[in-house]
Parts: C-alpha cells; sequence; structure tokens
C-alpha cells in the first residue's frame, strides 16, 4: 500500500471504531461501567481519548489491516485484529487491576472480550473496504 492509500484507509477506519467504542460505552454498557467504576468517574477528558482512537487506529491498521491485504486474507485480518484488541485492552485492564484499589475483575474481563470483539470487527471491515478500494 501506498502512503496516500494507508491515509485513505486510516480516515475511513477512524468513524467505524470510535462510533462503535462510544455506542458501547455510552449506550450499550454504561450502566455496566457506571455501576462498576462510577466511583472513579469524573469529566470526560477529550484529548487523551482523541490521542488514544488516532494511535490505536495506527496500529492497527499498521500491524493487522496491512499484513492481511499483503497476502488477501480476511480470515488473517480478523483473528489477528482480535488478537491485538484483546491484547491492547488487556493491557489496560491488568495494569489497572494491579495498580488501582478495588478495580473490578468483571471489568477486566469484560472489557478484554470487548477489546477483542471490537478490534476483530473493525479490522474486518477495514480489510474489505481496502481490498474493494485498491486490490
Amino acid at each position: 500500500m501506498t502512503i496516500i492509500q494507508y491515509i485513505y484507509l486510516y480516515l475511513l477506519t477512524i468513524p467505524m471504531l470510535v462510533l462503535f467504542d462510544l455506542l458501547w460505552i455510552g449506550v450499550v454498557a454504561k450502566d455496566f461501567y457506571k455501576s462498576n467504576l462510577g466511583h472513579l468517574f469524573g469529566p470526560v477528558e477529550w484529548t487523551p481519548a482523541i490521542i488514544f482512537y488516532f494511535v490505536y487506529i495506527a496500529g492497527l491498521l499498521f500491524f493487522v489491516v496491512a499484513p492481511a491485504l499483503e497476502v488477501g486474507s480476511l480470515m488473517r485480518a480478523l483473528v489477528l485484529g482480535a488478537l491485538f484488541g484483546f491484547v491492547a485492552y488487556a493491557t489496560y485492564d491488568l495494569t489497572n487491576n494491579a495498580t488501582i484499589k478495588d478495580w473490578p475483575v468483571i471489568v477486566t474481563i469484560v472489557d478484554m472480550l470487548w477489546g477483542a470483539f471490537l478490534t476483530g470487527s473493525v479490522a474486518a471491515v477495514s480489510y474489505l473496504i481496502g481490498k474493494a478500494l485498491f486490490y
């Protein structure tokens, strides 16, 4: 892929991941997070949240989607995407388990599963978009 193709696919992937993740956090699992972590909530700090999404999507494209496109494998995008998401979310949640008093184990488990599902799904769709546009 050329740098222009990377940028184009990056820009198309951003709204997918952000929309699905915010739908999860703000609607589907809102009460789950509030009941388990409400005591830690404060105002949302949007700058680090936005930086996270930009960095995460760059990693997803570089480590998952582009290699899957090179070999022409949707299954590779799905599986590696799920693994990438599981590892990334595990890093965050297990670190919280280790360092934040009373961090709920159930949040760690749900987050890791969500990270795998979200990232695998977005990787697969991003792959399909990239395949349709560039291959």
